[in-house]
């Protein structure tokens, strides 16, 4: 905890992370973040919804729940005892603030835990209150928000604080089955029936710098099994590296983080901004060429080196280009975070969707910190993750391939990598929303695919789509290497026979020598493509989108 103290005139106070002395309105100003080495000091409910929501916007929900000791417990001291004194300190009811509100104008309904309330932990009351929140904005049709900080189930309410798990667990499957975004915001310490409930049950998890989270803490884990805890164990940087978490975000930062979630995760179209990331030009966009004829016959080996140049745009290079928004969403939820998958909330000229994509890198570093965008069965199952929360929010999927191929190594083959792509094959022929998928460099076998079971599948007229590469085909036909040329040329992997064989269903034209000669040139046509893919999927219901795109992929049979 905090220890402050006053030194005269200002106050000061010791941070419980360093140890340093810091000035106390300075501490305040940077919103309990110590200044010497960044750790968080726990915030309560009011300062905390202080912090998040819009100054005007918060209306106390005021839930008549009642409080009380349903089975008598007593400790050392009656658990009727404990509650009174913990309402009397903190002035609440119960360990969780109910609030309405906004973020960055955005819409919320929040559910904000206190911890110094009996270590915020979860009894009949507090699931009563999570659980009535929970129903309102499923009422309200707004996106709710929880902020944890707690111990776990309360012990003094024995088998009932248990069942509020399953209670509040219920409610979130309801917002699910309805379509309702829930954001959880993982504060210092989050644990037990809390982190095995509905703070690990929404959407999207953010979490708060050094946070910890777990089911059983570590004095629990220590005294049980006399297990030594790695440095760092459980807090929120170790399990966003399992992919546990969405993203890590300081203090200052969760408000406009969580304002653009809210925002791209909203069904309502939003006014267009700029990308954030490099201003789109404005020249008019070529026209997609759907006649493969209207397309130059050239050397097939010739397509093959440019969509695999180091200096192609990459996924996070375009989305920059082309997106009003993006917040990058992480991890499988099951214990890995493949960046060679990359996705997240997005606009594209206001309109909410969901981008997934192949990620490589232009330097040896960016590649191998991508895994030369070749994917894990961790990358696989967060597409999938990000394609189910696109069909609960009911915005479209875009997916942008470029990929050698699925790793296959051995860890990704003891994880299931053949069946993770199976999973997403079948999850994208039922994906109630619009799907467009573009090939924007390489687009290697089922590694490829598993992103791109769309309703408009597009592709860059330097790109390539193989069933194995020219070198595999090569080298095991010809059992010559060398002979990757030819095998390019007999698998037709170029962009005109693509056209041709109606893999895809038209071609972005690139500007002359290729995308990364004039990378801004080519987020304007990609950016128009898909606009314009959207807009025509855009008048189809759920049931017509999932028809079309299975009958678009039942059509590819033998020719004669």
């Amino acid at each position: 905890m905090l220890t402050a103290r006053s030194v005269d005139l200002p106050e000061w106070v010791i941070c419980a992370g360093c140890r340093a002395l810091a000035y106390g309105k300075r501490f305040r100003r940077e919103l309990l973040v110590c200044p010497e080495c960044g750790h968080h000091e726990r915030m309560t409910s009011d300062e905390r919804i202080a912090t998040l929501l819009d100054e005007g916007s918060v209306e106390e929900l005021g839930f008549p729940v009642a409080t009380g000791d349903p089975l008598g417990f007593v400790d050392s001291r009656p658990y009727a005892a404990r509650l009174s004194e913990a309402q009397a300190a903190t002035g609440m009811t119960e360990a969780v603030a109910c609030v309405r509100g906004a973020v960055g104008g955005n819409p919320v309904i929040a559910a904000v835990m206190d911890f110094r309330f009996l270590g915020g932990s979860l009894g009949a009351a507090v699931g009563e209150l999570i659980t009535r929140t929970a129903e309102l904005a499923l009422a309200e049709r707004t996106p709710l928000l929880v902020v944890t900080s707690s111990g776990g189930a309360r012990m003094q309410e024995g088998a009932l604080a248990l069942m509020q798990m399953a209670k509040t667990s219920q409610a979130f499957r309801e917002l699910d089955e309805a379509g309702i975004l829930t954001v959880s915001l993982i504060t210092d310490p989050t644990y037990g029936g809390v982190a095995a409930s509905f703070a690990t049950q929404a959407d999207v998890i953010v979490a708060e710098p050094g946070a910890r989270m777990g089911f059983a803490g570590p004095r629990v884990i220590e005294q049980t099994i006399r297990q030594s805890l790695p440095e760092g164990f459980q807090t929120a940087e170790f399990l966003a590296e399992r992919g546990l978490v969405d993203i890590v975000v300081p203090r200052h930062g969760l408000r406009p983080t969580l304002s653009r979630l809210l925002s791209a995760g909203a069904r309502r179209p939003a006014a267009p901004h700029a990308a954030r990331g490099r201003e789109v030009p404005e020249a008019p966009a070529t026209p997609l060429v759907t006649d493969p004829r209207d397309l130059p016959a050239g050397e097939t080996w010739e397509a093959v080196r440019l969509a695999r140049a180091l200096d192609r745009p990459t996924a996070l290079d375009y989305i920059q280009w082309i997106a009003d928004d993006f917040v990058e969403l992480h991890g499988d939820r099951l214990g890995g975070d493949c960046r060679a998958i990359i996705g997240g909330l997005a606009r594209l000229d206001g309109t909410p969707l969901m981008i997934i994509s192949h990620q490589k890198g232009h330097t040896t570093k960016e590649l191998a910190k991508a895994n030369f965008g070749m994917p894990t069965p961790a990358g696989y199952r967060k597409a999938a993750r990000l394609m189910r929360l696109a069909a609960k929010l009911g915005v479209p999927v875009v997916t942008l391939v470029d990929t050698p191929g699925a790793y296959p190594g051995i860890e990704a083959e003891a994880e299931g990598q053949a069946v993770a792509i199976a999973d997403n094959l079948r999850l994208m022929t039922g994906l109630p929303v619009p799907v467009v998928s573009v090939v924007t460099g390489e687009g290697g076998s089922g590694g490829a695919l598993a992103l791109a079971v769309a309703n408009k599948v597009l592709a860059f007229s330097n790109t390539i789509y193989s069933v194995i590469s020219p070198e595999g085909c090569a080298a095991i036909l010809w059992r010559d290497p060398g002979a990757a040329p030819r095998a390019a040329r007999e698998l037709r992997v170029d962009a005109r026979s693509l056209l041709e064989l109606e893999i895809v269903d038209a071609v972005i034209p690139e500007p002359e020598g290729g995308a990364q000669r004039d990378p801004g040139a080519a987020a304007t046509r990609l950016k128009a493509a898909i606009a314009a893919g959207l807009d025509e999927l855009s008048a189809l219901g759920p049931a017509c989108l999932v028809e079309t795109r299975r009958a678009r992929f039942r059509r590819f049979q033998a020719l004669g």
